[in-house]
């Protein structure tokens, strides 16, 4: 199936891109969760209209604001995007088949927190974000896999039935439940990856070394270049225009991921502008 328009990140910009591509009457996909920088919020004090409020509150509001609307979900990863000419192709995690989209919206947030070392220069090269959609490369070999999030956990016991041993590093500052068969590590620091061709040693601030055929580093949100091969960056951030409009036809960018100032007001109004303009992108085709 193809949509009209594919939004990858249900936080404040996706889910008002949404909201407003719907409005002009296309059909649309939202990927993603509740964005935990909103949800977890206890204050927020600077949205105009509200006073006060909780960021659970008022993400419960933006969703309230999609009701009655028919916009799929997906809580589901999307792996990599590619750029088809006129339309895209979504690779999504543990399917089979690509999801296409004549547009698509990035509204993912940023990953702030710094690469470990040497993760650029192993990645696809025994370091990998996707567990579920690259564990079989390892069958019956020994992975490691660096978790920061409850996907992690089931990443985790979901590759422990696939491959000889997995030891999960846990970064997610709360107890885990795993299968027995895994290794826990706790209270370590990963520092990087030591290797020739490939990744085959992990180490830690503390000095602690741990070998393995492939390691897995599963966070809420990866760095855009590697979600979009070629897509043109501003340091850290994808490069937009006034209209939103990334270095790639048809696809836009809007919220945190555009630039500073990581704010809810900003990311809101900005998946607007990037909803509007891609429903007019598609009226132009």
């Amino acid at each position: 199936m193809r949509y009209d328009i594919a939004i990858i990140g249900a936080g404040p910009a996706g889910l008002s891109a949404a909201l407003n591509s719907k409005v002009r009457n296309k059909s649309v996909i939202i990927f993603g969760t509740d964005s935990k920088k909103i949800t977890q919020t206890r204050s927020i004090r600077n949205y105009l209209g509200f006073g006060e409020i909780s960021g659970k509150d008022l993400n419960e509001n933006f969703k309230k604001s999609l009701a009655g609307y028919p916009i799929e979900r997906s809580s589901k990863r999307v792996k990599t995007v590619y750029a088809m000419g006129k339309y895209f192709a979504l690779e999504i995690e543990n399917e089979d088949m690509m999801i296409e989209a004549s547009s698509v919206i990035i509204a993912t947030g940023i990953e702030l927190a710094r690469d470990l070392e040497n993760e650029e220069k192993f990645f696809a090269r025994g370091v990998n974000y996707c567990a579920t959609c690259d564990a079989a490369l390892y069958r019956g070999k020994k992975v490691v896999i660096i978790g920061y999030n409850q996907e992690s956990i089931e990443d985790a016991n979901f590759t422990s039935e696939i491959v000889e041993k997995v030891t999960f590093v846990n970064m997610t500052k709360k107890e885990v439940k795993l299968n027995d068969s895994i290794e826990v590590i706790e209270g370590e620091i990963p520092l990087g990856f030591e290797g020739e061709n490939h990744a085959d040693k992990l180490i830690f601030k503390s000095g602690k070394e741990i070998e393995a055929d492939g390691f897995f580093i599963i966070k809420d949100s990866s760095k855009p270049e590697r979600l979009i091969p070629s897509i043109k960056l501003d340091g850290n951030h994808i490069l937009v225009n006034r209209d939103l409009e990334t270095s790639i036809k048809g696809l836009f960018a809007a919220g945190d991921i555009t630039g500073k100032p990581y704010q809810i007001a900003k990311a809101v109004g900005e998946g607007q502008i990037a909803g509007l303009n891609a429903a007019s992108y598609l009226s132009s085709l």
